[in-house]
C-alpha cells in the first residue's frame, strides 16, 4: 500500500446549459427515447380525469376508423416531449417556464410506440427586467420509431446565465 495521496478527482454534476450555451446552430437530439406503454397512457388519462374513451376504451376504440385502437394521450406525449429534453438543456439551469405555442400533433402515438426528441433554438436574448437571467426559445420535435413527426412546439424559458463563479 503506498502512502502516496490519491489524487484529488473533479466532480462533474449533470446540469442543463447556462444562458450563454445556448447556440442556434445546434440539433440538440435527446436520447435515449421513451417506449409508450398501455400502463403510461391509462395511469396519466386517469390521473388527469381526461375520460376520452380514445384513450381508455379498447373496445369502443377499435370501432374507431381511421385507426380501430387507443391512441396515446396527446398532453402526455406533449409532456414526454418536454421532459425528454431537460436533462440535456435546462437541468437546475431554468427557473421557468414562460408559456408555449404552435403545438401539433401531426400523427398520434399508439402502445409500444418509441418518443425521440430533439429540439432547436429559434431565440434568445438576456432578461431586460430580470438580471442574471435570459429568455430562450425552444422548437421542440418528437418523432416516433419510424421518424414520423409526432408533435411539436415551441416553448419560451427563462433561464440562468452562468454564475460569476463558474
Amino acid at each position: 500500500m503506498s502512502d502516496t495521496p490519491a489524487p484529488t478527482r473533479r466532480a462533474v454534476v449533470q446540469r442543463g446549459l447556462w444562458f450563454e450555451e445556448f447556440d442556434p446552430d445546434v440539433v440538440y437530439e435527446h436520447r435515449p427515447g421513451r417506449t409508450i406503454t398501455e400502463a403510461d397512457n391509462v395511469l396519466f388519462t386517469t390521473l388527469t380525469m381526461n375520460t376520452q374513451a380514445l384513450h381508455l376504451d379498447a373496445a369502443a376504440s377499435e370501432q374507431l376508423a381511421p385507426f380501430h385502437q387507443r391512441l396515446v394521450n396527446s398532453m402526455f406525449t406533449l409532456s414526454t416531449l418536454i421532459g425528454l429534453s431537460v436533462a440535456q438543456l435546462t437541468q437546475g439551469t431554468i427557473l421557468a417556464n414562460l408559456g408555449f405555442e404552435e403545438v401539433t400533433f401531426p400523427k398520434p402515438l399508439f402502445h409500444g410506440d418509441t418518443m425521440y426528441a430533439e429540439t432547436v433554438v429559434t431565440a434568445k436574448r438576456k432578461s431586460a427586467s430580470r438580471p442574471g437571467t435570459g429568455i430562450v426559445t425552444f422548437a421542440h420535435t418528437a418523432r416516433n420509431q419510424h421518424g414520423d413527426v409526432v408533435a411539436t412546439a415551441v416553448r419560451q424559458t427563462m433561464v440562468r446565465t452562468r454564475p460569476e463563479e463558474s
